[in-house]
């Protein structure tokens, strides 16, 4: 019997392995031939620590030791502008507010982005500590951390059933059985459907689909250096990406769990919405895809030991903030299912704890 199973291979799961595998044996279960096959490998991936909801914003500076350490290397500068059309001031003023940009003038932002239109964007503003994550970099080196501790990978194991048993869990795949004592949700999209083959109540995660497009370099620039650009209210968003431009229309559309690809009208309102701020026209999209961000009800993450069974924890609800918040969240997660004090605030981890759903 190992001391835990972790069911999903990706950041959430494999980073919270690595910690625990630090204090006993552990097994990771993943359904799909690869390690991030879902959402962990279909992200745009930016670290900006005053962005997302009060628990996330601290989940991301209780991290911030690790990116400095462990993690060195995996983030690099990108940046972070926020752009305004006619009409967008009230929005833009709050988002602003919201994350602490400077406000910039026009001259600045076209130097920065070439390829803004003056005539109708009308204001901008930015930060310069916004990095990029490297997600490949940063799975890798938590999966090392796993397997130079004794921990196993498993891929293609899909969970059929799950039973409670003296001492821990039993869980069956298509043909093998584990068990453990304790058992680590980290199924994303799927994290209800594991709870209910544990016999455990659902959160009610919501997973939501967000379609993204790759468009050559517009212009014939050079995009590696631009931040990535934002409309107010998270309307639109473009990055550089591998040469290339990524553009989303930031849509949370509700998708049952599944390998979720592209909408092409969600792709379609994505490069009309980008095409009103820059001169360049868009051409057609290289490739496209489509990734789901799983949320809790509340849009904060789920993390700690349920409230009916402390032996079984969940680490769900990322809602795109996987990477984020992997480095704390982690470390929640693994005290958890240590059952040892955590480093975050008392009101922090109450606000992430599922017992925030029970009745």
């Amino acid at each position: 019997m190992d001391d835990f199973i972790i069911i999903g291979g990706g950041i959430a799961g494999i980073s919270a392995a690595a910690r625990l595998s630090e204090h006993g044996t552990c097994r990771v279960l993943e359904r799909e031939v690869h390690l991030a096959y879902h959402s962990s490998g279909r992200s745009a991936a930016l670290y900006e620590e005053n962005y997302g909801s009060p628990s996330t914003i601290a989940l991301a500076k209780a991290g911030r030791a690790d990116w400095d350490d462990f993690l060195d290397g995996v983030l690099s500068p990108r940046g972070f502008m926020l752009l305004c059309l006619r009409g967008e001031e009230t929005q833009f003023d709050a988002d602003r507010r919201h994350m602490d940009l400077t406000e910039i003038s026009m001259a600045e932002a076209q130097a920065r982005v070439p390829i803004l239109n003056l005539q109708e964007v009308l204001r901008a503003a930015c930060s310069t500590t916004a990095q990029d994550i490297d997600t490949d970099m940063m799975l890798q080196r938590f999966a090392k951390l796993l397997r130079r501790n004794g921990g196993v990978i498993e891929t293609h194991q899909s969970v059929q059933a799950i039973q409670k048993i003296a001492g821990g869990w039993q869980v069956t795949c298509q043909e093998q059985t584990f068990k453990a004592r304790r058992l680590i949700n980290a199924a994303g999209a799927w994290g209800d459907e594991i709870a209910a083959l544990a016999g455990l109540a659902p959160i009610g995660l919501t997973p939501m689909r967000r379609s993204v497009a790759r468009l050559a370099a517009p212009g014939g620039h050079d995009p590696s250096t631009w931040p990535m650009l934002f409309g107010p209210g998270e309307r639109w968003y473009a990055k550089a990406d591998a040469g290339a431009l990524i553009v989303s229309l930031a849509e949370e559309t509700p998708c049952p769990p599944m390998d979720a690809w592209p909408d092409d009208q969600d792709l379609a309102e994505a490069l009309a919405r980008y095409q009103d701020y820059v001169t360049e026209e868009v051409t057609r999209p290289i490739s496209s895809w489509a990734g789901l961000r799983t949320f809790a009800p509340d849009r904060n993450l789920v993390l700690g030991a349920a409230p009916q069974e402390e032996s079984f924890i969940w680490a769900v609800g990322q809602g795109g903030y996987g990477f984020f918040t992997a480095p704390a969240a982690s470390q929640l997660v693994a005290a958890s299912a240590l059952g040892r004090k955590p480093q975050l605030a008392a009101e922090i981890v109450a606000q992430l704890s599922p017992a925030r759903f029970v009745a």
